[in-house]
């Protein structure tokens, strides 16, 4: 193990203080011990009955969801061992999750992952994490107190129709507990191989009878990957969060929620030198419902992010810094009532204001570097009962940004629950992936060519469209007896106007342009056994292919290859098993096919790869728990992605750490 530095450990530590502190007093006679839902175990059937949201914006019970959706509950993320988001992705059996390097992932829905993907929507208590720079997620910034976390909803297909664009391949909604189901003080932390150092602390308690709040604080140090060769690469990482939440429910109809957080973190750099990130937000919510089938919200948050990133110097352009400072402001508001017995109705409307500015490095630019963007969006769907056990859904949503004006994006949806545990769906759906900062301002510059004539490597195009997204699904979920469920769903979709190189004369050797289309077919099918009382199985697969092309007369200087790094087949199996004397074991076992990925306009190639997890948890008592964990150990090293541009390869090691987990 490399030594721990000084300035990362007090980084680690920053946000602990200051969480102990506020709590010390008063607080603290208010904690709780470890109350009844804290570390519930759900059956298959309770599994099953629970309420999802992300579908319909409404809460709908997960076996009767017309989608293709998975649950990743609060349970599950504490027993998979997981330290951050993007780990306990894993365990949904729909999406691809890749790491690139210590800090870096690749996680996507139904195929195109990329180093930049742009097609899967996340949300974080309804606070949209997607960055308009390239349309993707910075996994680096996304973090939460897990013990905090209620659950993760996992779409794969799109959710254009509720959630706007770049719902195209997926939307994953990550969802924590009111602070009301978190009562009381939770402090955890442990050392380890990889993740050399974590800990976090969050105390609950009351203001009022009806006003609950608490807060937190959390910080690690997580060691370097290696490189083909097993040296040790330079991306060592280190952060720390901290953040509040409080509840007010004057009533059983209402709630009223304010909560935020605020973060700061350093990444090693190949050149030696590091970026910087931090931020913060700050959410409030107003939540009222009038009836069993009618109620409504209104949201508002506040998002600021900062990034720091040193660009080294190359054979074009010398060494400097980009920065790029983002302020994002949005209004939401839906409704859903029911107008009659038949037609169950949701509607809303949506503002974003985003603020971004950029400090251009001689490398990479965006122009211009200030940008005020508006997005207005409104929806509205009917689900509509044809019958006792047949309805049919109608709906879209209808976006005006400044890029490309008004977005469009229909579905129809048809559901059959042909028995009390038997669904069988099928989705006609359109989705947009509107343009970014990447496809439309940014600017590689050559300044060491300009005496050639040459001014841009690359540029984007000022008449970059949307990708577009025709979804067609259809769908299976039954509960085939009290131990056993089973889902499946097949897709086919295709592409239009997707993103390509073409080359350029000068003074711009080449350009973004729409000159791609593209189909992907496939399956994800999952399987959960209940062997007896304390053991349960998972099984899951998943197949993409995909089959990319160029429009007759262009040309794509990446030759299909920038925009997609997936495998074609992918299986989980997982066992959860609770042993006597407050014992648990729980194992994951995931394979991953090979797949194909851009090596500067040729087939590089990441190799399959067979990999477990284990995890051994103890509790001797109520309100202490003691876990191992061991990720990674069938090789001591492998590749999960490689990025191109010519950073240097990382590959994942095999590590352990502990964990303590005490409740006071």
């Amino acid at each position: 193990m490399a030594p721990i530095k000084n300035s990362s450990s007090l980084r680690f530590l920053v946000f602990l203080p200051w969480a102990v502190l506020i709590g010390s007093g008063p607080v603290l006679a208010q904690t709780l011990a470890l109350g009844p839902d804290a570390f519930k175990k759900m059956s298959l059937e309770e599994l099953m009955d629970m309420d999802v949201t992300s579908v319909a914006r409404q809460a709908e019970p997960l076996w009767a969801s017309p989608s293709a959706i998975q649950v990743i509950t609060s349970e599950q993320v504490r027993r998979s061992g997981a330290s951050s988001i993007p780990q306990a992705l894993r365990w949904a059996d729909n999406l691809h999750v890749a790491q690139k390097s210590s800090y870096g992932w690749a996680i996507s829905s139904r195929g195109f992952n990329s180093d930049f993907g742009n097609k899967l929507l996340v949300l974080i208590d309804g606070r949209s994490v997607y960055t308009p720079l390239f349309s993707g997620v910075f996994w680096d910034v996304q973090d939460q107190f897990l013990e905090d976390l209620d659950r993760i909803e996992v779409i794969s297909g799109p959710g254009g129709t509720m959630w706007g664009a770049n719902a195209v391949n997926g939307v994953i909604n990550v969802t924590s507990k009111r602070a009301k189901e978190t009562q009381g003080g939770i402090f955890q932390g442990g050392v380890g191989s990889e993740q050399r150092a974590f800990g976090g602390v969050r105390l609950g308690g009351t203001l009022a009878s009806d006003l609950y709040f608490r807060v937190y604080g959390k910080g690690f140090l997580r060691d370097r990957t290696v490189g083909p060769n097993g040296d040790d690469s330079s991306d060592a990482w280190s952060m720390g969060r901290g953040g509040f939440r409080v509840d007010a429910e004057p009533s059983s109809e209402e709630l009223l929620t304010l909560q935020g957080d605020v973060y700061s973190g350093d990444e090693d750099l190949d050149d030696g030198d590091k970026a910087r990130i931090k931020g913060g937000n700050i959410l409030g919510r107003w939540s009222r419902s009038f009836s069993t089938g009618s109620e409504m919200s209104l949201q508002a948050y506040y998002d600021r992010t900062h990034l720091r990133l040193p660009k080294p110097a190359n054979a074009f352009a010398p060494a400097g810094t980009l920065v790029d400072d983002l302020d994002t402001c949005d209004l939401d508001f839906h409704h859903r009532f029911h107008w009659d017995e038949a037609h169950h109705f949701v509607w809303g409307l949506g503002y974003r204001f985003t603020h971004d500015v950029v400090q251009n490095a001689p490398s990479v630019a965006f122009l211009p570097p200030t940008l005020d963007h508006h997005l207005f969006s409104g929806f509205l769907q009917d689900e509509i009962a044809l019958g006792p056990d047949l309805f049919f859904t109608l709906g879209s949503k209808i976006e005006h940004n400044d890029y490309t004006g008004f977005e469009f994006e229909p579905s129809t949806r048809l559901k059959w629950e042909w028995s009390d545990d038997q669904v069988l769906w099928a989705a006609v759906s359109r989705a947009v992936r509107t343009p970014s900062r990447v496809d439309r301002d940014e600017r590689v510059p050559t300044p060491g060519l300009i005496g050639l004539g040459i001014e841009n490597l690359l540029v984007g195009s000022s008449g970059f469209r949307s990708e577009t997204l025709i979804a067609y699904e259809l769908g299976y979920r039954a509960q085939l007896s009290r131990d056993l469920f089973t889902s499946v769903a097949f897709f086919y979709n295709l592409y239009d106007n997707l993103r390509s190189v073409t080359p350029q004369g000068p003074p711009d050797l080449l350009a973004f342009a729409n000159d791609l289309e593209a189909e992907t077919y496939g399956i994800e099918a999952g399987l959960d056994l209940q062997v007896v009382e304390g053991w349960r199985l998972h099984a899951g697969y998943g197949l993409v292919l995909e089959n990319l092309w160029v429009d007759p007369g262009e040309t794509d200087f990446s030759n299909t290859l920038n925009e997609t790094a997936d495998p074609e087949n992918r299986v989980s199996v997982r066992s959860s098993m609770d042993l006597p004397g407050g014992m648990e074991l729980d194992a994951a076992l995931r394979w991953v096919d090979a797949f194909i990925y851009n090596d500067n306009g040729a087939p590089g190639r990441v190799p399959g790869y067979v990999e477990l997890d284990l995890r051994l948890g103890w509790r001797p008592l109520e309100e202490l728990e003691l876990s191992l964990v061991g990720q990674n150990l069938l090789n001591d090293q492998h590749p999960e992605y490689v990025i191109s541009g010519g950073e240097q390869p990382k590959e994942i090691q095999r590590g352990f750490h502990g964990k303590v987990t005490c409740l006071f």
